[in-house]
């Protein structure tokens, strides 16, 4: 099957990015360089085509008790014109995907789920649907751009003065105008920074890029691919579903508890939840060099193999090699090897994330960013 194009895809190709088979979907890997972009993100702003991300509207008089039913998280509190993140488990507690659930009303929720997961949640959903709520797939009907970044609002502000911008982390407005543009316009992103995401119809997705890009030059700001997002998210230590989480990783393996309504276990997967924790979640940072990567071993002081890297690379901001890992809950923190081909190379445990945006973390010293 030939892989997709989002309605972005020419704009891609004429700025130069190299593109790359991303599930099914032919996305920018980077315009100019990873580093680039990452610090562009990190110092001023930067654009990101996520418009392959699977759109699936839950609506009908049982749609937030249906929501509260198959996601992990509270749904019951969750406010009109706000979005909470939650894992969506299967009856074994392992990780059917993680989405952002964005509440438009009582009876209207929105899902933005990972793109090589829409057709498996929409079967998971329909399985569940004990309410008899309409469950929709609307991934074509839209293109969803993120601004991400430190100056993202002055960008906005840039592209369009009188601009109304969510002001609240997980903040939305269902229904605004950009630039001219109609669109539901978030307070959410994936790299650690302030940042928007916009949800526009796909043939005004051009239009909008192109204005954004223009609007951010003076700030610094530019296009940025997956290579970037990637290493920004890894930064922020934020789970990325096929490393962190998978159908045989819980959520409170992944260390998601604050994500996980444990006071209120009425939704598919609590029972299992309750079971004790064979595995978790740890960040590392090399010491001295080498690059980890994902399906890396990971192994204990003494040389005895107690994991693998679920997700590693090169860190810009902290310089130095980083990652995650899944070792046995009774494994206590501290020094650990990763093997990078044929070197066993000396790691420490940090507390994730290892960057936020006033704090940086490296090894157990916490520093200003």
């Amino acid at each position: 099957m030939e892989p997709k194009k989002t309605p972005l895809y020419d704009m891609h190709v004429r700025a130069g990015a190299k593109m790359v088979d991303f599930h099914g979907w032919l996305m920018p890997l980077q315009f100019a360089s990873i580093l680039t972009e990452h610090e562009a993100v990190r110092e001023s702003a930067g654009l990101f085509d996520i418009s392959h991300m699977g759109v699936m509207d839950i609506a009908g008089p049982g749609a937030s008790k249906l929501a509260d039913y198959v996601l992990a998280n509270d749904m019951k509190t969750l406010k009109t014109g706000r979005a909470r993140y939650s894992p969506m488990c299967n009856e074994k507690g392992g990780t059917v995907d993680d989405v952002l659930a964005y509440k438009l009303s009582d009876a209207f929720l929105r899902l933005v789920v990972n793109a090589a997961n829409t057709g498996k949640d929409l079967a998971w959903i329909a399985a569940h649907n004990r309410e008899q709520a309409e469950v929709i797939d609307r991934s074509d009907e839209f293109a969803i751009i993120a601004l991400q970044g430190p100056r993202s609002s002055e960008v906005l502000r840039a592209a369009d003065a009188e601009a109304r911008l969510p002001t609240r982390a997980y903040s939305f407005l269902p229904e605004t105008r950009l630039t001219g543009v109609g669109c539901m316009l978030a307070r959410t992103g994936y790299t650690g920074e302030i940042g928007y995401e916009i949800f526009c119809a796909p043939r005004e997705a051009p239009c909008l890029w192109e204005t954004l890009i223009e609007a951010g030059k003076a700030a610094g700001a530019r296009p940025c691919g997956l290579g970037a997002r990637d290493s920004l998210r890894l930064e922020a230590g934020m789970p990325l579903y096929g490393n962190e989480l998978g159908e045989d990783i819980s959520p409170l393996e992944a260390g998601l508890h604050a994500f996980v309504d444990m006071d209120d276990p009425g939704f598919v997967g609590a029972e299992a939840l309750m079971q004790p924790v064979r595995r978790r979640r740890v960040g590392f940072v090399v010491d001295g060099r080498g690059i980890p990567r994902a399906g890396y071993e990971v192994l204990d002081s003494d040389g005895c193999a107690i994991g693998r890297v679920t997700s590693g690379g090169y860190s810009p901001t902290l310089d130095t090699g980083l990652g995650m890992a899944l070792v046995p809950n009774g494994w206590a923190d501290g020094k650990l090897l990763v093997r990078i081909r044929d070197r066993q190379v000396p790691a420490n445990t940090v507390p994730l994330p290892f960057y936020r945006r006033k704090q940086i973390i490296r090894g157990n010293a916490h520093g200003d960013a």
